[in-house]
């Protein structure tokens, strides 16, 4: 919706019922405000996706004239699954009430050794030993270093890790030829990717 002061953001909100007068005219939208993280009391926070609003609890009737264009607003999960996010998308994990400032969900969960909720925005890593998330600055590495990576280990996984890799990598062989003998003795067929079907 088109804000009264142009050099801001166009707001956002969710139409919840749109009237108008007996002759058609005068149509007005009832809304549910969508509000940006430094719209709220706690303000922006590290965490907080550039696209990301929160659902609040502010209603309002609004002249449909206001109305500028049609956006979407995904779920969490649905957003950070897109294959491109286009001006209209955005997504929402809170819902936020407008007068104490509170959260719904109040909690999320954490990653990496900073212990942040995720943000869409930023590029992470994930261990393959604990299956946990990492922003690569906490581990010491450049964003285009932590693109160029095979395999990754957290520090508490990388010598178990190292282990893992090394042995899988030497007992290859040995292994496969130990899957044909099993195999062949269960009547299991083992496929080219090294898969028992």
């Amino acid at each position: 919706m088109r804000p009264s002061d142009p050099s801001k953001p166009s707001y956002v909100a969710r139409i919840e019922r749109i009237e108008s007068d007996s002759r058609g005219a005068n149509v007005r939208v009832y809304i549910r405000w969508y509000y940006r993280p430094e719209e709220s009391i706690g303000g922006r926070r590290q965490f907080h996706g550039s696209k990301e609003v929160f659902l609040s609890d502010h209603y309002d009737i609004q002249s449909a004239d206001t109305i500028e264009a049609k956006c979407v607003v995904h779920s969490f999960k649905s957003y950070t699954k897109l294959d491109a996010v286009g001006n209209e998308d955005f997504f929402c994990r809170f819902e936020y009430n407008s007068s104490t400032g509170a959260f719904n969900p109040d909690r999320v969960a954490v990653y990496c050794k900073c212990e942040m909720p995720y943000n869409p925005d930023d590029l992470m890593v994930q261990c393959e030993g604990c299956s946990d998330w990492f922003h690569p600055a906490c581990i010491e590495m450049t964003a285009e270093e932590a693109k160029r990576l095979d395999h990754f280990f957290c520090e508490n996984c990388s010598s178990e890790g190292q282990k893992k890799l090394q042995n899988s990598h030497a007992t290859s062989r040995q292994s496969d030829t130990k899957k044909q003998d099993k195999a062949n003795k269960s009547g299991l067929r083992i496929g080219d990717n090294g898969h028992v079907t």
